[in-house]
């Protein structure tokens, strides 16, 4: 199965190097999925249970049950990342349109694409 664009996966992030975000841990797949359908890379957020609730540029912030999150997590926007594809394990779920929008306008933000 090959991800797709705002979908969450669990990805195996180890090992950690540095300021790097490690663990086991679910992922956004932030590519378009135009690399997503042969590319055997995928550009990345790291997803956190480390909730931070003041950050809102480099934080966005999901609900338990969000795409089938077990706990409130944080999608960490300073943590992209491209990561091999054999890193990806499963699929856990699919972004809403407004999570999705909220996402690009902080990547946008970050690094200063508008």
């Amino acid at each position: 199965m090959k991800a797709k664009q705002y979908e969450l996966w669990i990805a195996d992030l180890n090992p950690r190097i540095g300021t790097e975000t490690g663990k086991v841990r679910p992922v956004v797949i932030i590519q378009t999925d135009l690399l997503n359908k042969s590319h055997p890379s995928t550009v990345v957020c790291p997803v956190t249970t480390n909730v931070q609730p003041e950050s809102h540029i480099l934080r966005i912030h999901l609900k338990r049950g969000t795409a089938n999150l077990k706990e409130d997590c944080d999608v960490m926007i300073d943590q992209i990342r491209a990561i091999d594809n054999s890193r990806l394990v499963h699929k856990i779920g699919q972004l809403d349109d407004s999570t999705r929008r909220k996402i690009k306008e902080n990547i946008k933000i970050i690094l200063d694409l508008e």
